[in-house]
């Protein structure tokens, strides 16, 4: 069987694990990168803590040894389902049974303004973007003409209180509390502004209310302002318009208030709900298909436990992908099917050093504080791919633990023209 997957985020990658080395299968793995992207610690690659190389990993490093597994580097442009092809460039792909992974981007809800001023956060790229911009509005800040520009460059606004925008705010403020003062010992960093804007009534919203209370606590006490049941309406570059009329003067916007499924050209319409996410049966079928799935962040499976869909976390995806692989050989044996059903290991966020919380389902538990901290970082370097960049990680957190600095605070920039080499 002709096996193609798109996509080799965390469901992707794990279809495609799953089915190294079985007989009658070959994979074929597209994704637009040529590696695999760790997107719960985008966030520390933003504010200089992690190399982008530590949380990313080699998708062709993965299936060295592997024979019956392939990758390509494509951007794939649309599905011809009637053919059974994935229209991609540089190549046309021919499947058997063709598994979309394609995650999910940035949701900007259809305002190009925003899209082009505010900064997303949905690969390794942008982590790196945002970085840039952070450090050098704080270099620009030293050259500042007035107050007002002065107050604009050091005034930072995170849209979307969930675990993305919880952590990036605790991040920047914990440079803002051991980093940027010996750096740039010209400025005041007691003006230095951190907003935290979420248009729900809580903070951490798909997490227990002890969670959202707790990490909003947390944040107050770095010093960040946050403002619930607030909708940003606009952004311009240089003030965020709220829809209750309120404004802020911001250079710099991160935008992480929701997400839409990268759903590719050539899937039924009809099939495509809220969230931009397919339909898809008990089994991860799209509806209406032969030979079409769709797992993870792009898969909309409605269940008892979750009548309006799984949430789009690096779980259910994993969870999806196993699911789905152990389907496809149970079937190459004649053996019955399952269904697919997600059993919540709990929720975790972190907000800053030592600050973290942590909820279990079973046995139902809340943890805060230190603790949580721990618990977050134990689970993360356990799911990091690759023991140079689990070590690279700890490495980096222990460094930044003992001398309360990131050494990664490096600006890159393009040059326009060419370097002579010297004579």
């Amino acid at each position: 069987m002709k096996v193609v997957i798109i996509g080799g985020g965390f469901g992707g990658l794990k279809v495609a694990r799953k089915l190294t080395k079985k007989k009658g299968f070959d994979v074929t793995l597209i994704d637009r990168f040529n590696f695999h992207q760790f997107q719960p610690l985008f966030y520390q690659v933003a504010t200089a803590g992690l190399d982008a190389s530590s949380i990313s990993f080699p998708l062709r490093k993965v299936f060295h040894k592997e024979k019956n597994v392939h990758f390509r580097m494509a951007d794939v442009k649309a599905i011809d389902s009637s053919q059974n092809k994935v229209i991609a460039d540089p190549e046309v792909f021919s499947y058997d049974l063709l598994i979309l992974a394609t995650g999910a981007d940035t949701n900007f809800f259809g305002n190009a303004e925003l899209m082009s001023c505010a900064y997303p956060m949905k690969s390794t790229v942008e982590a790196l973007q945002i970085k840039y911009r952070l450090l050098k509005n704080i270099e620009d800040a030293l050259y500042a003409k007035d107050e007002k520009e002065l107050q604009s460059l050091m005034t930072i606004v995170v849209v979307g209180g969930g675990p993305t925008g919880v952590e990036m705010s605790g991040a920047i403020a914990d440079m803002r509390r051991f980093v940027f003062p010996k750096d740039y010992p010209e400025l005041d960093f007691t003006k230095m502004k951190i907003y935290l804007l979420e248009g729900s009534p809580r903070t951490l919203a798909a997490m227990s209310e002890k969670s959202s209370h707790d990490s909003q606590a947390y944040l107050e006490r770095l010093n960040v302002i946050v403002k619930t049941g607030t909708i940003v309406k606009n952004y311009d570059g240089k003030t965020v318009t709220m829809q209750n009329g309120d404004i802020i003067e911001s250079s710099m916007v991160v935008w992480a208030a929701g997400i839409k499924g990268n759903v590719p050209d050539g899937i039924d319409k009809d099939l495509i709900v809220k969230g931009n996410r397919i339909k898809v049966d008990r089994f991860n079928k799209v509806i209406n298909s032969k030979n079409i799935y769709a797992i993870g962040d792009i898969a909309y499976m409605e269940t008892e436990k979750y009548p309006h869909g799984h949430p789009q976390v690096a779980s259910v995806a994993i969870a999806q992908g196993k699911a789905l692989a152990d389907n496809l050989l149970k079937h190459s044996k004649q053996q019955p099917l399952k269904e697919f059903e997600y059993h919540d290991k709990g929720s975790l966020a972190t907000v800053g050093r030592n600050l973290a919380v942590v909820d279990l389902p079973k046995p139902k538990l809340h943890i805060k504080g230190f603790a949580a901290w721990l618990f977050w970082m134990g689970l993360h370097l356990f799911l990091l791919l690759g023991v140079k960049n689990r070590i690279a990680v700890f490495y980096n957190w222990i460094y930044n633990y003992i001398t309360y600095d990131q050494n990664l605070r490096l600006i890159f920039r393009a040059f326009k023209k060419p370097i002579k080499p010297i004579k």
